[in-house]
């Protein structure tokens, strides 16, 4: 088992967005049938945007699969990466506002480091 600070990290690192744990929370409740975007996008009353986009950074982390046809299923690349999702989940359903702030801090914490890396030298 993860420990707060493991499932943090991992959360952190795995889904840019809470629209794509959201995407793995409905992929993972149909695990082992193949889902349309398009049925993910009205489920979710997400945009269609927002689901191909969480659809191809979880497939990148090795949580989903997606066919030649766009449909998506969840597939976890081991089960230490099963159990991971399955504690993200669960750690947002407990506390949705601390995964909320866990994600948006990585999302700023990138954001600064593209901006310093821009900053004039020199200058404070």
């Amino acid at each position: 088992m993860a420990t707060n600070a493991e499932l943090i990290y991992f959360i952190q690192s795995s889904f840019r967005s809470v629209w794509a744990l959201e995407v793995v929370r409905e992929l993972r409740s149909h695990a082992g049938i193949e889902v349309a975007p398009e049925r993910l996008v009205a489920e979710l009353r997400a945009s269609d945007l927002i689901v191909r986009q969480s659809l191809k950074d979880l497939s990148a982390a090795g949580i989903v699969q997606i066919d030649s046809s766009g449909r998506a299923k969840y597939a976890p690349a081991t089960t230490e990466l099963d159990g991971l999702v399955a504690a993200a989940i669960a750690h947002y359903a407990a506390a949705p506002g601390s995964v909320r702030r866990a994600i948006l801090f990585a999302s700023n914490r990138d954001l600064a480091a593209f901006a310093e890396a821009f900053r004039l030298r020199g200058k404070p």
